[in-house]
């Protein structure tokens, strides 16, 4: 397969978070015909991460994720792009990370790996197992691969996932006065959360907040004894301070989840490459055994996520001489 037939190949496998073993088993056996010694490491009963190298010494690994968020999207393209989901988050990317990586090999460059994890899109718990992973004390350098139209990111936001969640008590809506409306009471709170001027940092700029998810009730004949809403904070700082302002505006009416941490990260800039700061999160902070961090991909984190996702193939080369670039350059 070339580089585009790899892509659409990788995208028509269903890989939503939570069911990636399919597309793990597909490319572990892609690389082992290709001569790669391959591992497969458990993370749960539908998902394995993909460890792969050439030689005893893999000092630089090229790593992205195998998820992607749902729905499931197949494959189509025009001339100039490649559509569905995970044409660039992040599928495209594990396409021109594999073909860099055998253009490499042709070179006798053969001190290198490739780390495919499950999770990204969750919790990241891909990246947890594989931190633990004997092979990452073996690893000075580690790109990433995230959607950053090819340039070099050189800081990563952090993100802090979480649910406030509220209680009251139940009672016939039309004696109100009974009752105690969890969702009036998570409503307030929300209103007051979306007033909080969070910190901001020089470097990695703005803190934003996201309300994602709202839930609560049982039947609008009856007042609400529970609520909840699902919120995902980009942090530019660490979590102490975010988590005290929260617990303040709370202030006992409800109560803070935590669904997952990762704090922001500063990355390797490399000279020769252009370079920005990326708002999202990636599995970098999770993988802190596997040598210095670099992240760079092919395609935009705007159409990611997106029913229209694409990635620009002539990116996807792009990406490949770039990749082979930077191993190039960190090895020497």
């Amino acid at each position: 397969m070339n580089l585009f037939e790899l892509t659409k190949t990788l995208i028509n496998i269903p890989s939503v978070s939570e069911n990636e073993k399919e597309v793990g088993f597909f490319l572990r056996d892609y690389l082992q015909n290709l001569g790669w010694t391959v591992e497969l490491q458990a993370v749960s009963e539908n998902q394995n991460n993909v460890i792969a190298y050439l030689s005893e010494t893999p000092r630089v690994f090229l790593s992205t994720h195998m998820d992607t968020v749902p729905p499931f999207i197949e494959a189509s393209e025009t001339d100039e792009k490649i559509y569905g989901r995970g044409a660039c988050d992040a599928k495209g990317i594990i396409a021109s990370e594999i073909f860099a990586a055998e253009q490499l090999r042709k070179e006798n460059i053969n001190d290198i790996g490739l780390l495919f994890t499950v999770d990204e899109e969750q919790g990241s718990a891909g990246a947890r197992a594989a931190n633990k992973h004997s092979l990452a004390a073996k690893c000075e350098y580690l790109i990433n691969g995230e959607p950053t139209d090819n340039d070099l990111g050189i800081g990563s936001k952090g993100s802090l996932r979480f649910f406030i969640k509220t209680t009251g008590k139940a009672a016939h809506s039309a004696y109100p006065e009974t009752g105690e409306s969890a969702i009036e009471k998570l409503l307030d709170i929300l209103n007051d959360v979306r007033k909080i001027e969070f910190p901001r940092d020089e470097f990695f700029g703005e803190t934003t907040c996201n309300i994602g998810l709202i839930g609560g009730g049982l039947k609008t004949n009856i007042i609400a004894p529970d609520a909840e809403a699902g919120m995902h904070i980009r942090l530019t700082t660490d979590k102490k301070p975010i988590l005290e302002i929260l617990e303040k505006i709370i202030n006992g009416r409800g109560h803070i989840e935590i669904s997952s941490i990762a704090l922001p990260v500063k990355m390797l800039a490399v000279e020769g490459f252009r370079q920005k700061v990326v708002r999202f999160t990636t599995d970098i902070p999770h993988l802190s055994n596997w040598g210095t961090p670099l992240l760079l991909g092919a395609g935009s984190i705007l159409v990611a996520h997106t029913k229209d996702e694409f990635v620009l193939k002539k990116d996807l080369e792009t990406a490949v001489g770039l990749y082979i670039n930077l191993v190039k350059k960190l090895l020497s």
